[in-house]
């Protein structure tokens, strides 16, 4: 009895590894065909059937790359368009999830269930009218930063997200602050932010990772090839050459658009996992 116990446990154990393993390496393939697309030549790339492993390593398709757009221009743009978004829909979220969050005021329940409900709106059906209003305020053409950032400074699922992790936060911890003297704005910044830090790591990580991939919204706000985000540039590759597809040129800049990703994903792996397990414990 004992023994087939034991024979059962191990059998299960085995079974879930196999199916990490194998689901691992499904995930994980797409990336390294990625990857050695982006060293193979144009003759191995082009091939058929496809070569899993090239004959040959170059970086030709790195130099043609950055000989076709700017992409250290283009690799900057990235990184204030997302860094800039993702530090200002922090603050506003923040703010506004602390106040739906801890504070009690008429009307509420009203205007959460107002925010929720306006996620239902399709992105796109707000396209034209956001780029109408930038383009009355004179940013369009002129501040094309400011644009793609101010429309995304704050963020209805973000809102929402930090809602659920300052509702799990005991009470007793803001009454105590209040009595100790502390307004609300002490008692948002040293009492409900430190306490939630998972929850602002994760609201971060996806606020950087949507914005750095977002080909739509920069391509429409942008008309020239410096101003355009490095996701932008790379679209303007797809049949750059005689109407062909440079795929292992599009694979390299794939790889360095992937790359401050990687790094940022390795950095706050922990508190992301921890701020995606905690995100639902109380609603």
């Amino acid at each position: 009895m004992f023994k087939n116990n034991i024979v059962r446990t191990v059998a299960s154990r085995i079974g879930v590894y196999a199916l990490l393993i194998v689901t691992s390496l499904i995930t994980i393939f797409p990336f390294f065909v990625c990857l050695i697309t982006s060293f193979a030549p144009d003759k191995d790339v082009n091939a058929w059937p496809p070569k899993l492993i090239p004959s040959a390593f170059t970086l030709d398709n790195y130099v043609a790359l950055f000989k076709r757009i700017p992409v250290g221009t283009q690799f900057m743009n990235s990184l204030i368009f997302a860094g800039g978004v993702t530090l200002f829909s922090i603050i506003f979220d923040a703010l506004a999830a602390y106040a739906l969050s801890r504070l009690d005021f008429r009307g509420r329940n009203v205007l959460l269930f107002t925010l929720i409900a306006s996620m239902m709106i399709p992105y796109q059906a707000l396209l034209i009218p956001t780029y109408r209003m930038l383009s009355s305020m004179g940013f369009i053409g002129h501040y094309n930063m400011v644009a793609m950032i101010l429309p995304r400074m704050a963020d209805v699922a973000g809102i929402f997200l930090l809602r659920q992790f300052f509702i799990s936060l005991p009470r007793d911890l803001d009454n105590a602050a209040r009595i100790d003297g502390a307004n609300e704005l002490r008692v948002f910044w040293s009492v409900v932010l430190p306490n939630a830090k998972q929850g602002i790591f994760t609201l971060a990580l996806f606020n950087f990772m949507n914005n750095w991939n977002d080909l739509l919204w920069p391509l429409i706000i942008t008309s020239k090839t410096q101003d355009r985000t490095l996701i932008a540039g790379l679209s303007l590759l797809n049949g750059s050459v005689g109407g062909a597809i440079p795929y292992g040129i599009m694979m390299a800049g794939s790889v360095i658009a992937a790359i401050p990703l990687v790094i940022i994903f390795s950095i706050v792996q922990k508190q992301f996992v921890e701020g995606v397990a905690m995100s639902g414990m109380k609603g």
